[in-house]
């Protein structure tokens, strides 16, 4: 079944976000781009293709996270390093060093996290998934992403210690 110009859209219009995720995972820009690569090739060439835009979104992303976790298994490796889990890193504008200070300080904090924790603070904090989603991507209990998300955030505050970077005012309830 030939996908629709709506569903080719929408699948490669998520291709910035997961080369982000793949940069915060593999810690190499140039792995992750082959990553998305391989990730865009089997999600248009997919005979079933979720039919919501938060379904596509998670499955994903799951396809990339199984890619790596593949790739890695085919080369006895996994990655420990990131580069950021952000997003691709951007040019410095030194007219804004205290911005940039406070970008570099989270980027070397989250690089002292284990891989598990950047993984959920990346799908979550800086991707927008919802726990449910995280879960099915990680192939774990929705409560175990909560316990996860907790303990990551705690251990981000904890490295970020005496920074100069504050953590964000809370939105209200948090029930992704």
């Amino acid at each position: 079944m030939a996908l629709g110009t709506q569903r080719k859209q929408l699948i490669t219009g998520y291709r910035n976000r997961l080369l982000g995720y793949a940069i915060g995972l593999t810690g190499d820009r140039a792995r992750a781009e082959d990553l998305v690569q391989e990730v865009m090739a089997k999600a248009l060439a997919a005979r079933r293709v979720p039919r919501d835009e938060p379904d596509v979104r998670a499955w994903l992303f799951r396809i990339l996270r199984n890619q790596l976790v593949d790739d890695d298994r085919r080369h006895d490796r996994w990655a420990t390093s990131c580069e950021t889990v952000a997003g691709p890193a951007q040019p410095v504008d030194w007219r804004h060093s205290e911005q940039i200070i406070s970008v570099l300080t989270v980027r070397l904090a989250l690089d002292r996290l284990p891989a598990m924790q950047r993984e959920i603070i990346a799908l979550i904090d800086f991707n927008g998934l919802s726990y449910a989603e995280t879960a099915d991507i990680v192939g774990v209990p929705a409560g175990t992403v909560m316990r996860r998300l907790s303990r990551a955030r705690r251990a981000l505050a904890q490295a970020l210690g005496a920074s100069n970077v504050r953590p964000l005012k809370a939105s209200g309830g948090d029930d992704r």
